[in-house]
């Protein structure tokens, strides 16, 4: 799997027919940032990893189509995005932290904050 950085999930949402805008009033990208490969947890690369070689993950619930109710991911098909559980040391549960892929263009976003806000992850930086 090849994964791109921010400006390549922007060509792509465009090549493959998103719908890109931008400016404080779009409340679609408003909370969506921008964060480098290398200033993610150690376990976010752990969940990556896995990802890429397609198994075996943690959680039941891992992989499973994530279904963007809150509106804060670019609007994509139903399917398009999966989450993954990002481990959160000493949490007796799941804790607040994913991965969240984008089948098509192979962007990939991290929550910290259990969808509140994601970051597009920047594998280049």
């Amino acid at each position: 799997m090849i994964r791109i950085g921010a400006a390549g999930a922007l060509l792509s949402a465009l090549l493959v027919g998103g719908t890109v805008t931008a400016g404080p009033a779009d409340a679609t990208t408003a909370s969506v940032g921008s964060i480098c490969y290398g200033d993610l947890p150690s376990q976010a690369y752990d969940t990556l990893d896995l990802i890429d070689q397609g198994g075996p993950f943690p959680y039941p619930q891992d992989g499973t189509v994530f279904q963007n109710r809150e509106s804060v991911l670019p609007r994509q098909s139903s399917g398009y995005y999966h989450e993954y559980t990002v481990v959160t040391p000493g949490s007796p549960t799941r804790g607040a932290r994913r991965i969240v892929t984008g089948e098509r263009s192979q962007e990939d976003y991290y929550t910290s904050d259990h969808y509140a806000t994601f970051d597009l992850i920047d594998f280049g930086c």
